[in-house]
């Protein structure tokens, strides 16, 4: 960038102009990022230079989740990180979470399949350190109405009351649900407890004329689909 500064003084023979041209550099940004730019050039974007970038990236051994999971404490006890750089990690990632929810969240967002489901609860679930246990609760035309988180428990569980699921579910004038919880584990298979639970909520949606369309694990590394396996 280029800035000329003008100054004006006097002199027995009047005022005369002095310009002055200060040349200034600054780093260029680059604009032709895209699907094809290494997540290390990202990441070099991002902290300022690719040396913080390639320490913290062997870090994590080039894992993208795991980086995305760290938290303030852990980002800060990387050498050279600074709360400055370290906000700008925690903030691309939130605006990327905000950006896949805005796709998610679209108005009148028709459910019908085990894939349209865990593309809609990645985004919420799958990142947390924490068991979560929610539902979609949808209208006959498989129209989510809402989505409510149930309960929430720690690394390894969380225990859902099928009475407040279904008080839920009246109050919305719901009539089909699917379940859904996260195992921050990355493990996609169903424990015991999760086929129990399954199996007892099926039973009174029956009673009360409502129908479970789905149970749906997710994870960072993907789902599992209780229907798809014909487990419901």
């Amino acid at each position: 960038m280029e800035l000329c500064i003008t100054i004006g003084g006097i002199d027995r023979g009047g005022a005369f102009p002095v310009s002055l041209k200060m040349i200034t550099t600054r780093p260029s940004a680059d604009f032709s990022i895209g699907e094809q730019t290494p997540t290390l050039e990202l990441l070099g974007q991002l902290l300022g230079g690719e040396k913080l970038a390639g320490q913290i990236w062997d870090q994590v051994d080039g894992d993208l989740w795991r980086l995305a999971g760290m938290d303030p404490e852990e980002l800060l006890g990387v050498r050279g990180m600074g709360t400055e750089k370290a906000g700008r990690l925690l903030a691309s990632w939130e605006l990327g979470r905000r950006l896949s929810l805005c796709n998610a969240r679209r108005p009148d967002r028709v459910l019908n399949s085990s894939a349209e489901a865990a593309h809609f609860l990645q985004p919420q679930i799958a990142h947390l350190d924490h068991e979560v246990f929610c539902v979609l609760y949808l209208n006959r035309a498989l129209r989510l109405i809402r989505m409510e988180r149930i309960s929430q428990g720690g690394i390894t569980g969380t225990v859902a009351d099928p009475r407040i699921i279904f008080r839920k579910a009246l109050a919305l004038r719901s009539v089909s649900l699917i379940l859904a919880h996260n195992h921050p584990s990355g493990s996609l298979y169903p424990s015991v407890s999760d086929r129990e639970l399954t199996s007892k909520i099926c039973q009174a949606a029956e009673f009360l004329d409502m129908t479970v369309n789905d149970h749906l694990i997710v994870s960072r590394d993907g789902y599992y689909s209780f229907a798809d396996e014909g487990l419901l």
